[in-house]
C-alpha cells in the first residue's frame, strides 16, 4: 500500500486535477489520497486557503464574508464542471462552505479561523473523490474525524494523539480508495485544529506512517530535490537520495519543498518518502530514507534561510557561573521567544532567534532583562542576519570540510558572524549578513559540487604518491 499526497500547486485547477487522478488511476497499490487545498494557477492568482482567510477575517470583524465565500464555491464550481462532473456532485461538494460560521458566536476566533481555512482541503477532497468515481475508480471521502485523526494543541498548530495512530490504521482494511482532506485534525471534545501552514505533508506523514505504508508519495511541481535553490544556482544538480535527518535539517534552513514537521511520523516508522512531480510523474524524484551510501561529496545540499537576528552577550568568568545559561534560556521562557541556535565561549554566549517572533519592544525589554538581571559586562543585538547550512550525512566521516567552507566564504568577500555545529555533523551554519546570503550559497555550491570531482581526485593522487 502507497499513500499519496498531492500539494496545492497539483490542485489548482481542473487539468491538474485531472493529471493527479491519473497518477492515481496509474498504480493500484495508491489506496490512500491526501489533498491540498488549491494553490495558485498563476503568479498573480491566490490561493484557495488565503481566499478563505480573507472570509474569516471579515467574520472577525463583524462584516459579511459572502464575497470572499462566493470566490471559493465559484472556483470550485469552476473546476468540477471543467471535469465534467454532475451539477449535484459539485452542490454536494461544496455545500460544507455554505454552512461556515459567520459571526463569533462560542468559538474563540483563533479556532474560528482553522474552520474557516481547513475548508479548502475538504472541498477538495470530496470533489477529487467524486471525480475518481466518475472515471470509473471506486472511492471515497474520508473525514479526518470520523477516521479517528485526533490532536491536541492550539490553533494552527495541532500536534496528533498518540492514539490516532491505532484508529487510523483501519484505514488499510478498506475496499475503495480513500481520498482524505489533509491540514486538520479533531480534539477528543470534537473541536478542529488545523496544523501549522503545509501541513497536509503533515496529514500524509501521519497516514502512511499508521497504515504502514511501504512508500508515502509527495507530488509536487518540482522532478525532485535540489541540492541548492534553483533561484540562486541555475540548473542545480538533482538530488537521487536523501536521509531523514538531511531533509529535515534543509528544509528548517530554507527548503520548501516539504514541510519541516513531515518526516517525523514516516521517520519512526521507516516509511520511505518519495517527492515527485504531478507534471512529470516519469521522473524518479528523490527518495527519503534511514540509510543511505555517501557518495563522493561529503554535502547533499545547501540552503540558506533569512529573517534571524542574535543577542551577543559577553561576562567574564561566564563559564564559572553556575546555571548562567538556564537563567538566560529562561528569560526567554518568560518572555515567550524561541531560540534557533546558541552558540558559546568561555566568556560569550549568543542567542539566534527569528525576528518574526520577538519585535522591538520586546527585544529591547529582553536587552534590558539581561543587563538587569544577569549582570552582563555587555549585550548587543546583530540584525538582518541569513542561516547558510550545509548538510550531508558524509560530513561526519570527512576530514576539512569545515576549513573548506571558511576558504569559499573567504574567497567570495563573506565574513562570518557566527558558525554551529550540532553533535551529529550532519549539518554545519554559518551566520552571515543577509546581503551576502546568495554569494555565500554560491561560493559554497561552487566549492562542494563544481570542484567535487577535481578535490578528491587530487586527495586520490597525493595518497598515491
Amino acid at each position: 500500500m502507497k499513500v499519496v499526497k498531492f500539494g496545492g500547486t497539483s490542485l489548482a485547477d481542473a487539468q491538474q486535477l485531472h493529471k493527479a487522478a491519473s497518477i492515481i488511476a496509474s498504480d493500484a497499490d495508491r489506496r490512500i489520497v491526501v489533498v491540498s487545498a488549491p494553490g495558485k494557477r498563476h503568479r498573480a492568482d491566490a490561493k484557495m486557503t488565503d481566499l478563505l482567510i480573507a472570509g474569516w477575517k471579515q467574520v472577525a470583524e463583524g462584516k459579511s464574508p459572502e464575497r470572499e465565500r462566493e470566490a471559493v464555491i465559484q472556483r470550485f464550481a469552476e473546476i468540477g464542471s471543467s471535469l465534467k462532473l454532475a451539477a449535484s456532485d459539485i452542490e454536494e461538494a461544496v455545500t460544507p462552505l455554505r454552512s461556515l460560521p459567520q459571526a463569533v458566536d462560542s468559538l474563540e476566533e483563533p479556532f474560528l479561523l482553522d474552520l474557516w481555512k481547513a475548508a479548502g482541503e475538504d472541498t477538495c477532497a470530496r470533489m477529487m473523490a467524486c471525480y475518481l468515481r466518475s472515471i470509473g475508480i471506486d472511492a471515497e471521502y474520508v473525514n479526518p474525524g470520523a477516521a479517528g485523526l485526533l490532536v491536541e494543541g492550539d490553533s494552527g498548530n495541532a500536534v496528533v494523539l498518540p492514539e490516532s495512530m491505532v484508529s487510523l490504521r483501519s484505514l488499510r482494511d478498506r475496499k475503495r480508495v480513500v481520498v482524505f482532506p489533509g491540514f486538520f485534525g479533531y480534539t477528543p471534545e470534537g473541536r478542529l485544529v488545523t496544523f501549522s501552514r503545509g501541513g497536509s505533508d503533515v496529514t500524509g506523514s501521519i497516514l502512511a506512517a499508521a497504515v504502514g505504508a511501504e512508500l508515502y508519495e509527495n507530488f509536487t511541481d518540482v522532478d525532485s530535490v535540489f541540492a541548492v535553490n534553483p533561484a540562486l544556482i541555475p540548473n542545480p544538480k538533482q538530488i537521487a537520495e536523501l536521509t531523514y535527518r538531511e531533509m529535515r535539517e534543509l528544509s528548517y534552513a530554507g527548503f520548501t519543498v516539504l514541510h519541516e514537521e513531515a518526516l517525523l511520523p514516516a521517520f519512526r516508522a521507516n516509511v520511505p518518502v518519495c517527492i515527485k512531480n504531478t507534471n512529470n510523474p516519469a521522473a524518479p524524484g528523490t527518495r527519503i530514507v534511514s540509510r543511505r551510501a555517501v557518495e563522493l561529496s561529503p554535502v547533499v545540499g545547501i540552503a540558506n534561510d533569512d529573517g534571524f537576528c542574535s543577542i551577543n552577550l559577553t561576562k567574564y568568568l561566564m563559564n564559572r557561573e553556575i546555571g548562567f545559561g538556564r537563567k538566560l534560556l529562561q528569560l526567554l521562557e518568560e518572555e515567550n521567544v524561541p531560540y534557533e541556535h546558541t552558540p558559546t565561549g568561555i566568556d560569550n554566549f549568543s542567542i539566534i532567534i527569528r525576528e518574526s517572533l520577538a519585535g522591538d519592544e520586546v527585544l529591547n525589554r529582553i536587552v534590558y532583562r539581561i543587563r538587569e538581571e544577569l549582570q552582563v559586562d555587555d549585550v548587543e543585538i546583530v540584525r538582518e542576519l541569513a542561516l547558510v547550512m550545509i548538510v550531508g550525512e558524509g560530513m561526519l566521516d570527512s576530514v576539512g570540510v569545515v576549513a573548506r567552507a571558511a576558504n569559499a566564504l573567504a574567497k567570495a568577500g563573506v565574513n562570518i558572524a557566527m558558525i554551529n555545529q550540532g553533535g551529529s555533523e550532519v549539518s554545519l551554519m554559518f551566520g552571515v549578513r543577509s546581503e551576502d546570503a546568495a554569494r555565500a550559497v554560491a561560493s559554497l555550491y561552487h566549492e562542494f559540487f563544481y570542484d567535487e570531482v577535481l578535490h578528491w581526485s587530487l586527495l586520490r593522487h597525493k595518497a598515491a604518491l
